[in-house]
């Protein structure tokens, strides 16, 4: 008997038999319950067979459908021919291999938010130095002259005959200023000048005053422990550590969607080989199918079985084209800066090799490495510290001001003596004196002795400048370091805000966004651990389901090997064999599928524990730096 004639017996064979069962499972069903059990169905509705309703065991529900109007009404696919099997926007040549490691260093280096990023980081490190310019000493000097001419206003303030008088001045003033990390501040000048007038009443001319301050102040309560210099300060270098842990969270969201991307592509391609011999074996089936046709061994529609199955491979070879299109494309976004690179134009073919998985580590030793390696949690921190110094600056000012200021001047003189009689006002004085004991002595004539008065010690000597004071700037700047003329200050500023609800508000802020930072820090941390256990999870599942996919794949390859040896043999069908080669396929996908997890879930996990960056060698320094270099702008060494 032909095969085809064995088949349709069995197959007649195993219907009578199940109507059969079916007779005496409702018969049965009856003699219990006195009515028929209906077989539950998870069918929506069953459409109308040949079978009469009344002897199927499956109930066929009433079904309303909304009628379809017609829609382009003879609508048939025209024929048409296979497009180009190849991948659009590149040409068939050249390959060009790209490895993980080069791909990962590539997008790093171009990338513009890295650049940015780390244009940040710069710009934080120069802000340090100019809040580090607060305790800079700040050197002044400022050479002077003047020439004044003045309405003579008073007898001692006049010119000669009583009219306008000059003065001339040339000096110099200089000196330092600055403060300490302790908040003292202190300042020291000096000035020197050389005064020439032609004022009646000057005893010198001209002459050349000096000197030298030095003034130190101290907060004792505000200020002492936290200023505005050094709030400044500590917020400069927590933003400079805050930026350079965003540019790390940058670079590790960088190498994770790069890697992510390869090891897609790495299985697009892989994909285009299933599917490809997925269709060379449905080509090989359906030619074999073809001369089993023409030699009667079959029926024609095996041939028209088959011929569908190479069709829907062929359409699964373009779908895995389209996916190696869209990923190498994606590649090469994030690795090229330069839309006239020629690697625009070949296909990028990855030659790194499959990552083997390590032994799997646990949840707590992820975590561990987590809370020890994420930039997020240096992130964290540095924001913690910021929190901190304007909770000290806010509680700082709360105080009151208490200042102790301390000066010291040390003042130098000079000059070039004048007469006394050469002043008309000396001159007139001393002449007054001179009648007066004129007049003193005809009285003591006519007094008895002890009752005579004494007569006025003024002289032109009374009016004539000591010796030392006698010189020019010399003898001044001498007196000066002589310490013939100082003067001490001492001074105690208190300040008493009566309120002061500025400083009040300002410290419940900063303590409430410290406490925000300390709720931040027990979400990031149970995020975490979260992130471990899925990491740990995803890695042990990938694990299992790549084991799995091995074996079925074995078991397929098998069952395909083992199918077409019977189909020659003539105890199988096409059907059969397609269903081999489309299970083959299948479990092949599902083991390529397995393997890209397992990859993944390596970057998830390096990128759950903060070693991504150590992992590829990437030196934070240098992230960024060829887009910067891409503009024309070399970036700067602070």
């Amino acid at each position: 008997m032909p095969n085809r004639s064995r088949r349709s017996a069995l197959g007649a064979a195993l219907a009578l038999l199940s109507l059969s069962l079916v007779d005496s499972a409702t018969s049965a069903g009856a003699q219990g319950t006195g009515a028929p059990v209906p077989i539950p169905t998870v069918t929506p509705y069953v459409l109308p067979t040949a079978i009469p309703a009344e002897a199927s065991p499956i109930p066929i529900p009433s079904v309303e459908v909304p009628p379809v109007p017609a829609v382009a009404p003879g609508y048939n696919a025209p024929a048409a021919q296979l497009p180009t099997p190849g991948i659009a926007g590149v040409a068939q040549q050249p390959y060009v291999g790209i490895a993980l490691e080069d791909a990962v260093t590539m997008a790093l280096m171009r990338n513009p938010s890295l650049a940015v990023a780390q244009s940040n980081r710069r710009i934080a490190a120069y802000q340090i130095v100019a809040a580090e310019g607060a305790y800079d000493v700040h050197f002044q000097v400022a050479p002077s002259y003047s020439h004044s001419v003045q309405a003579p206003t008073s007898l001692f303030a006049a010119g000669p005959n009583f009219g306008p008088f000059t003065v001339d001045t040339l000096g110099v003033n200089g000196g330092f200023s600055g403060q300490t990390l302790g908040g003292t501040r202190f300042s020291a000048s000096g000035n020197g000048s050389r005064v020439t007038n032609n004022d009646i009443s000057n005893a010198f001319n001209p002459y050349y005053p000096t000197a030298i301050s030095l003034n130190v102040t101290q907060p004792l309560l505000r200020g002492l422990q936290m200023d505005d210099a050094r709030r400044a300060l500590e917020l400069a270098r927590d933003a400079a550590a805050t930026d350079k842990d965003t540019l790390l969270v940058d670079a590790e969201q960088t190498i994770s969607s790069v890697s992510d991307t390869y090891w897609d592509l790495v299985a697009a391609w892989r994909n285009v080989a299933i599917q490809e011999e997925g269709l060379r074996n449905a080509v090989a089936q359906a030619q074999s199918t073809q001369r089993q046709a023409k030699a009667g061994a079959v029926a024609p529609v095996d041939v028209v079985e088959s011929n569908d199955q190479v069709a829907t491979f062929q359409d699964n070879v373009y779908s895995a084209l389209q996916s190696v299109q869209q990923l190498q494309t994606q590649l090469k976004s994030l690795i090229l800066g330069n839309p006239a690179d020629p690697i625009w134009m070949a296909n990028l073919v990855p030659t790194s090799s499959v990552t083997r998985a390590p032994a799997e580590p646990s949840v707590d030793s992820v975590i561990v490495a987590a809370l020890a390696n994420r930039p997020e949690i240096a992130q964290l921190r540095d924001e913690q510290k910021t929190a901190g110094v304007n909770v000290a600056y806010a509680k700082d000012q709360l105080k009151p001001q208490l200042d102790l200021s301390a000066g010291y001047t040390s003042n130098g003189f000079a000059g070039n003596a004048l007469s006394p009689l050469s002043s008309p006002v000396d001159s007139l004085f001393l002449g007054e004196v001179a009648s007066i004991n004129q007049l003193i002595a005809v009285a003591n004539k006519s007094l008895p002795p002890g009752q005579q008065l004494a007569p006025l010690p003024i002289t032109a000597a009374s009016f004539t400048p000591p010796s030392y004071l006698n010189g020019g700037i010399g003898t001044s700047i001498n007196s000066l370091f002589s310490n013939d003329f100082p003067t001490y200050q001492l001074q105690l500023t208190i300040g008493l805000p009566l309120r002061n609800r500025t400083a009040k508000g300002n410290y419940g802020a900063a303590l409430e966004q410290q406490r925000s930072l300390q709720v931040q820090e027990v979400a990031l941390i149970q995020r975490l651990k979260m992130e471990s256990a899925n990491a740990v999870q995803m890695l042990r599942s990938a694990q299992s389901r790549l084991i799995a996919a091995r074996t079925a794949v074995r078991a397929a390859e098998e069952v395909y090997a083992s199918e077409l040896r019977k189909y020659h043999a003539g105890t199988s069908t096409t059907f059969l064999v397609l269903q081999r080669v489309i299970n083959l396929a299948n479990d092949r996908g599902r083991e390529l599928q397995a393997q890209t997890d397992v990859n993944k879930a390596l970057v998830n996990l390096d990128l759950v524990e903060g070693k991504l960056l150590a992992n590829s060698n990437i030196d934070a320094d240098s992230l960024g730096s060829q887009t910067l270099m891409l503009t024309g702008s070399k970036p700067p060494q602070p």
